[in-house]
């Protein structure tokens, strides 16, 4: 099987020969290739956003092609073979071509080859281990890779087993790569190994998991992917507090947020979101979004009336209270876009009295001022934010308590 990508605009850009004629100028025309995503895309019809490139060069020889073509050369991953090189402010990864010389199911050694086929066979899937030259001319050393992406299979180098074992990140990659790529069933032998090998995944770093798992959840439909990890025990592995998967699907086709995605694969308990926040290793803000969604605090349906609407997104922010809202039409509460509308249309007033006010009222300033102005607050938002009348409603407050 043989195929072409000369036509692709990323290839035939002014930069990206700059790259190749430099390098082809220190080692000869066949020392490099572009390997992964930017072929296995193009071939499928989806967008190239990365560009990687394997090279027989060794990375010190790398360095030295790109500074004397005049181009930035950034030293990324020396150690690792891994050198980028920037033309037109565009960045290029560029690898020597590499073999294992062991494995811990973590990470790697490797020592540099100049053999495309040892490269081809280190790598996790034959879709991914494609290449193409200069010319856009596509090599297949698995021999199945052209096929893979024509089928919309995922299908692993050689022995499931055996690439898992080097490195149990693979079987969530298994199931990523199928969620964005895969049509039909997933492959039934990689399947497989994935659930004999799920075990391995406690190995792993929880940034490397959760960082697979959020880039799986962006894909267009990752439903199909989702049902095949409960199957086979791996979604439990990583995610043991995972809910029914009603929520998750109906999410899925409401938002493509891999965030709210998520939220719907967690159990409705801030405490309980937040551990899985902790020990996924989260972001901050990422944790505090997914728990927000869930914390106690004002109600947002979809049907609500736009004065509690109103009363929600000013307690909430506009993100918290669009997040909760998602949730409520996921769980099958009607059309949320008239809300989405007030959200984007209403901007909160903000607080129009504080201690100065309270102050000239004969309030000293101490815990109770606190008092009265939460109490203020919580009557200004039940009566819609009314624009005027505040000091009245002061008074009636202090006068109770004075």
């Amino acid at each position: 099987m043989t195929a072409s990508m000369a036509d692709q605009p990323w290839l035939r850009a002014a930069s990206t020969r700059a790259v190749m004629a430099a390098l082809a100028a220190a080692g000869g025309t066949d020392c490099a290739r572009f390997v992964g995503g930017c072929v296995r895309n193009s071939l499928m019809g989806q967008p190239v956003d990365d560009i990687d490139i394997a090279t027989r060069l060794r990375p010190e020889q790398t360095i030295q092609a790109l500074k004397a073509a005049g181009l930035k050369a950034v030293p990324t991953g020396v150690e690792h073979g891994t050198v980028t090189g920037v033309s037109g402010r565009r960045p290029y990864e560029i690898t020597t071509l590499r073999r294992d010389v062991e494995t811990d199911g973590r990470r790697a050694v490797v020592a540099f080859t100049e053999d495309w086929a040892e490269d081809a066979a280190r790598r996790d899937f034959r879709l991914n281990a494609l290449y193409a030259d200069a010319q856009g001319t596509v090599f297949d050393p698995t021999g199945g890779g052209l096929a893979d992406a024509a089928a919309g299979r995922v299908v692993f180098v050689g022995e499931a087993e055996t690439r898992i074992r080097e490195d149990y990140l693979r079987i969530l990659r298994f199931f990523r790569f199928y969620a964005w790529y895969g049509r039909g069933a997933p492959d039934a032998t990689g399947l497989a190994a994935c659930a004999r090998l799920k075990d391995g995944m406690a190995r792993l770093s929880a940034e490397r998991v959760s960082k697979e798992l959020l880039k799986l959840l962006a894909a267009p439909d990752p439903r199909p992917a989702l049902r095949a990890m409960t199957d086979s025990g791996v979604l439990v592995q990583i995610l043991p507090e995972a809910e029914p998967p009603a929520l998750f699907e109906a999410m899925c086709a409401l938002s493509p947020d891999p965030a709210l995605r998520l939220s719907a694969l967690l159990p409705e308990d801030e405490a309980a979101v937040r551990a899985a926040a902790r020990r996924l290793r989260l972001s901050n803000a990422l944790r505090d979004r997914l728990a927000v969604m869930v914390a106690d605090g004002p109600p947002v349906a979809p049907g609500a009336a736009p004065a509690a609407a109103r009363a929600a997104l000013y307690r909430l922010g506009r993100a918290g209270f669009e997040d909760r809202l998602a949730r409520a039409e996921a769980k099958g509460g009607g059309d949320g876009a008239p809300l989405r509308a007030l959200a984007e249309t209403w901007t909160p007033p903000r607080m129009p009295v504080g201690g100065r006010d309270l102050a000239r009222l004969g309030v000293a300033p101490g815990p109770e001022t606190g008092r009265l102005l939460k109490a203020f607050e919580a009557d200004w938002i039940a009566a819609d934010f009314p624009s005027d009348g505040h000091e009245a409603r002061l008074r009636a407050l202090i006068r109770p308590h004075g």
